[in-house]
Protein backbone atom coordinates (compact mmCIF):
# COMPACT_ATOMS: atom_id res chain seq x y z
CA UNK A 1 0.00 0.00 0.00
CA UNK A 2 1.39 3.39 -0.95
CA UNK A 3 0.70 6.62 0.79
CA UNK A 4 -0.07 9.82 -1.01
CA UNK A 5 2.87 12.12 -0.58
CA UNK A 6 2.37 15.60 0.77
CA UNK A 7 4.08 18.53 -0.89
CA UNK A 8 7.31 19.36 0.88
CA UNK A 9 7.39 22.53 2.91
CA UNK A 10 8.63 25.48 0.88
CA UNK A 11 7.83 23.99 -2.53
CA UNK A 12 5.41 25.78 -4.80
CA UNK A 13 2.49 23.87 -6.26
CA UNK A 14 2.70 23.30 -10.00
CA UNK A 15 0.27 25.73 -11.66
CA UNK A 16 -2.29 24.40 -14.08
CA UNK A 17 -2.65 26.28 -17.33
CA UNK A 18 -6.24 26.29 -18.54
CA UNK A 19 -7.22 24.68 -21.83
CA UNK A 20 -8.91 27.11 -24.19
CA UNK A 21 -11.79 25.84 -26.34
CA UNK A 22 -11.26 26.76 -30.03
CA UNK A 23 -14.72 28.37 -30.08
CA UNK A 24 -13.52 30.99 -27.55
CA UNK A 25 -10.40 32.04 -29.44
CA UNK A 26 -11.82 34.85 -31.61
CA UNK A 27 -13.66 36.45 -28.70
CA UNK A 28 -10.59 36.34 -26.49
CA UNK A 29 -8.35 37.76 -29.20
CA UNK A 30 -10.76 40.65 -29.84
CA UNK A 31 -11.00 41.37 -26.11
CA UNK A 32 -7.22 41.83 -25.83
CA UNK A 33 -7.39 45.22 -27.61
CA UNK A 34 -9.88 46.69 -25.14
CA UNK A 35 -8.67 45.00 -21.95
CA UNK A 36 -6.96 47.08 -19.29
CA UNK A 37 -3.23 46.52 -18.88
CA UNK A 38 -3.85 45.06 -15.42
CA UNK A 39 -6.20 42.51 -17.01
CA UNK A 40 -3.59 41.64 -19.63
CA UNK A 41 -1.04 41.04 -16.89
CA UNK A 42 -3.51 38.81 -15.03
CA UNK A 43 -4.14 36.81 -18.21
CA UNK A 44 -0.37 36.49 -18.61
CA UNK A 45 -0.11 34.97 -15.13
CA UNK A 46 -2.91 32.52 -15.93
CA UNK A 47 -1.67 31.49 -19.37
CA UNK A 48 2.09 31.43 -18.78
CA UNK A 49 2.15 30.65 -15.02
CA UNK A 50 4.82 33.32 -14.45
CA UNK A 51 4.87 37.02 -13.72
CA UNK A 52 4.50 39.21 -16.82
CA UNK A 53 7.61 40.97 -18.11
CA UNK A 54 7.85 44.75 -17.74
CA UNK A 55 7.36 45.30 -21.48
CA UNK A 56 4.86 47.51 -23.21
CA UNK A 57 1.22 46.73 -23.82
CA UNK A 58 1.68 45.82 -27.49
CA UNK A 59 4.18 43.12 -26.55
CA UNK A 60 1.79 41.67 -23.97
CA UNK A 61 -1.09 41.67 -26.48
CA UNK A 62 0.89 39.92 -29.20
CA UNK A 63 2.34 37.24 -26.93
CA UNK A 64 -1.05 36.63 -25.27
CA UNK A 65 -2.70 36.33 -28.70
CA UNK A 66 -0.15 33.71 -29.72
CA UNK A 67 -0.48 31.86 -26.42
CA UNK A 68 -4.29 31.76 -26.63
CA UNK A 69 -4.09 30.22 -30.11
CA UNK A 70 -1.32 27.87 -29.02
CA UNK A 71 -3.39 26.52 -26.12
CA UNK A 72 -6.51 26.19 -28.26
CA UNK A 73 -5.03 24.67 -31.40
CA UNK A 74 -1.71 23.27 -30.20
CA UNK A 75 1.81 24.59 -30.62
CA UNK A 76 4.38 23.88 -33.27
CA UNK A 77 5.13 20.23 -33.97
CA UNK A 78 8.59 19.03 -32.85
CA UNK A 79 9.52 18.45 -36.51
CA UNK A 80 8.68 22.07 -37.31
CA UNK A 81 10.75 23.34 -34.39
CA UNK A 82 13.72 21.22 -35.50
CA UNK A 83 13.37 22.47 -39.08
CA UNK A 84 13.27 26.11 -37.94
CA UNK A 85 16.34 25.58 -35.76
CA UNK A 86 18.19 23.96 -38.69
CA UNK A 87 17.29 26.89 -40.95
CA UNK A 88 18.52 29.29 -38.29
CA UNK A 89 21.82 27.43 -38.07
CA UNK A 90 22.22 27.67 -41.85
CA UNK A 91 21.52 31.38 -41.71
CA UNK A 92 23.92 32.37 -38.94
CA UNK A 93 26.08 29.29 -38.39
CA UNK A 94 25.12 29.18 -34.71
CA UNK A 95 26.85 32.51 -34.06
CA UNK A 96 24.76 34.47 -31.50
CA UNK A 97 26.37 37.76 -32.58
CA UNK A 98 25.06 37.31 -36.12
CA UNK A 99 21.57 36.60 -34.77
CA UNK A 100 21.40 40.09 -33.30
CA UNK A 101 22.30 41.81 -36.58
CA UNK A 102 19.25 42.76 -38.57
CA UNK A 103 19.58 42.00 -42.27
CA UNK A 104 17.73 45.14 -43.30
CA UNK A 105 20.29 47.36 -41.57
CA UNK A 106 23.00 46.47 -44.07
CA UNK A 107 23.24 48.74 -47.12
CA UNK A 108 21.93 47.34 -50.40
CA UNK A 109 24.32 45.10 -52.33
CA UNK A 110 26.32 47.17 -54.79
CA UNK A 111 26.30 50.32 -52.67
CA UNK A 112 29.63 52.16 -52.57
CA UNK A 113 30.66 53.64 -49.24
CA UNK A 114 33.18 56.44 -49.59
CA UNK A 115 35.17 57.83 -46.67
CA UNK A 116 37.98 60.33 -46.70
CA UNK A 117 40.56 59.65 -44.01
CA UNK A 118 43.74 61.72 -43.60
CA UNK A 119 43.34 63.19 -47.07
CA UNK A 120 42.90 59.82 -48.81
CA UNK A 121 39.55 58.72 -50.25
CA UNK A 122 38.63 55.11 -49.43
CA UNK A 123 35.88 53.28 -51.34
CA UNK A 124 34.12 50.13 -50.11
CA UNK A 125 31.61 48.10 -52.13
CA UNK A 126 28.80 46.28 -50.32
CA UNK A 127 28.57 42.63 -51.38
CA UNK A 128 25.82 40.10 -50.72
CA UNK A 129 27.92 38.34 -48.06
CA UNK A 130 30.27 41.08 -46.89
CA UNK A 131 32.28 43.98 -48.28
CA UNK A 132 35.09 44.58 -50.75
CA UNK A 133 37.91 47.06 -50.17
CA UNK A 134 40.85 47.39 -52.57
CA UNK A 135 39.86 44.16 -54.32
CA UNK A 136 39.90 42.14 -51.10
CA UNK A 137 36.77 40.68 -49.40
CA UNK A 138 36.00 41.60 -45.78
CA UNK A 139 33.33 40.29 -43.43
CA UNK A 140 32.76 43.55 -41.58
CA UNK A 141 33.10 47.29 -41.93
CA UNK A 142 35.01 47.34 -38.65
CA UNK A 143 37.80 45.23 -40.13
CA UNK A 144 38.02 47.63 -43.09
CA UNK A 145 38.10 50.64 -40.77
CA UNK A 146 40.92 48.97 -38.85
CA UNK A 147 42.84 48.30 -42.09
CA UNK A 148 42.50 51.98 -43.00
CA UNK A 149 43.27 53.55 -39.61
CA UNK A 150 45.37 50.94 -37.85
CA UNK A 151 43.11 51.20 -34.79
CA UNK A 152 39.85 49.59 -33.74
CA UNK A 153 36.76 51.40 -34.95
CA UNK A 154 33.07 50.66 -35.13
CA UNK A 155 32.74 50.32 -38.91
CA UNK A 156 29.22 51.73 -38.97
CA UNK A 157 30.44 54.87 -37.19
CA UNK A 158 33.58 55.16 -39.30
CA UNK A 159 31.62 55.10 -42.57
CA UNK A 160 28.84 57.36 -41.25
CA UNK A 161 26.08 54.76 -41.32
CA UNK A 162 25.35 55.29 -37.64
CA UNK A 163 26.00 58.19 -35.31
CA UNK A 164 27.26 57.85 -31.74
CA UNK A 165 23.69 57.72 -30.41
CA UNK A 166 22.92 54.63 -32.47
CA UNK A 167 20.66 56.12 -35.14
CA UNK A 168 21.36 56.28 -38.84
Amino acid sequence: MTRASKPKAGTKPVPTIPAIPPADVLGRLAALKTAATADLKQQWRELFAVEPPPYNRRFLESRLAYRIQELAYGGLKPETIQRLEALGEQLDGGNPVLRRIRGDDKPITGTRLIREYQGVEHSVTVLHDGYEYRGRPYQSLSSIARAITGTRWNGWLFFGLKNRRGTA
